[in-house]
């Protein structure tokens, strides 16, 4: 009797659900394209209405000691291969095939909107509303040749100093504990946050990613997970690193959201946060920024400040580059492509070059001390 109810069920009764949840989802993107040019309105959503849930969120996750964003991706793609599996069956098998395909394409569809609609009300518009540069009063306009070379050198100096601080492995690379990275990673933000107020946020630690070593093969060191508001970080790549990738996706979590102010939080916050390993890996972060922006302007300056790194930070480095050539295949190069297409879909028109824009910020805040060292040797750090 029952499968008989079923046969004579109608199209819309069987699919109203996903036909509303579909409709819905696509009004709150539509409403979402169509205000982006509303500046007002996405920072009022930005700090009325994200910022409250991150927090919540954030909070709510930290009870539990693991990344509740991979185990709910976790499910989710086992979820999605299990009914598209018993649903191709089920075409083959049974008849009303095309009905039952329909039902799978508005399935797709309704998953895939409603996926993008909550995305877009907890992580889009934060791109549309005050940027850090603009809530921090920060320049961010383009530098002199002169103020990123002394910049640059002043990094190259800090970052030799503090290679000095940290443990090493019996190669001498950069050997830090992750774990203790993470134990403490909720103290990075508590200074940074007394210079500007628009960092301000709970002392909430990242997490690691049990899986990393999936992460690494899409070219990530970590990612902010804007539905449960978790920052998470591969664990799995050279530790040098490791503190400044934590730093970099705890600054999302605290309502940074494009790339390149991210990673110039990474610097600020670990440099005011003051723990030697962050120090040092912040420092390197920021002279891998500067160094490449120098190679595309001035090759020889950049020969000569290159030079004088030290031999640990060139281990280090060299550590780096071996790790990641091993994940040069043809799935990075897809996953990078998507990514890029992402990024420029919202306004960071240079992709994923716009992790290296932090360079503008770095020069400008920085400017003053690598001048005041370069000018006193007393002052060098």
């Amino acid at each position: 009797m029952k499968r008989e109810e079923n046969k004579n069920r109608t199209f819309w009764q069987e699919a109203r659900i996903r036909i509303i949840l579909t409709l819905f989802s696509g009004v709150l993107i539509l409403g979402h394209l169509l205000t982006r040019g509303d500046h007002d309105l996405n920072a009022v959503l930005s700090e009325r209405f994200v910022r409250p849930v991150h927090r919540m969120l954030s909070t709510a996750a930290a009870r539990l000691p693991f990344s509740v964003a991979e185990v709910l991706v976790g499910i989710f793609a086992a979820s999605v291969l299990v009914y598209l599996t018993a649903a191709v069956i089920g075409v083959i098998r049974k008849q009303r095939k095309l009905r039952r395909i329909c039902l799978i394409l508005l399935t797709v569809l309704c998953i895939g909107l409603t996926v993008y609609a909550a995305f877009c009300a907890l992580w889009g518009v934060y791109y549309y509303g005050d940027d850090f540069a603009t809530q921090s009063g920060l320049d961010d306009s383009p530098i002199a040749l002169e103020d990123l070379k002394a910049v640059t050198v002043y990094f190259t100096t800090l970052v030799n100093r503090y290679a000095e601080q940290v443990p090493r492995d019996e190669n001498g690379v950069c050997a830090m504990d992750r774990d203790a990275i993470l134990a403490r990673s909720d103290q990075v933000y508590r200074n940074a946050e007394q210079l500007f107020p628009c960092l301000e946020g709970p002392d909430i630690r990242a997490k690691g990613v049990h899986f990393s070593r999936v992460v690494s093969y899409i070219d990530f060191t970590g990612f902010f997970f804007p539905f449960t508001a978790e920052a998470n970080v591969n664990t799995d790549f050279p530790t040098s690193l490791f503190p400044s990738t934590v730093a970099h996706e705890l600054a999302h979590q605290r309502g940074v959201a494009k790339e390149q102010e991210a990673n110039f939080c990474a610097v600020l916050s670990s440099l005011t946060y003051g723990d030697p390993e962050y120090c040092y890996s912040a420092c390197l972060l920021a002279y891998i920024h500067l160094s490449n922006a120098l190679y595309d302007a001035d090759r020889s300056t950049w020969s000569a400040i290159y030079s004088s790194l030290s031999e640990p930070v060139l281990r280090d480095l060299a550590a780096n580059r071996e790790y990641w050539k091993q994940f040069d295949t043809k799935v990075r190069k897809v996953y990078n492509t998507v990514y890029e297409n992402f990024l420029y879909s919202y306004g960071q028109t240079l992709g994923l070059k716009s992790y290296g824009a932090c360079v503008d910020l770095l020069v400008h805040y920085y400017i003053g001390e690598a001048r005041a060292a370069l000018s006193d040797p007393d002052k060098q750090p």
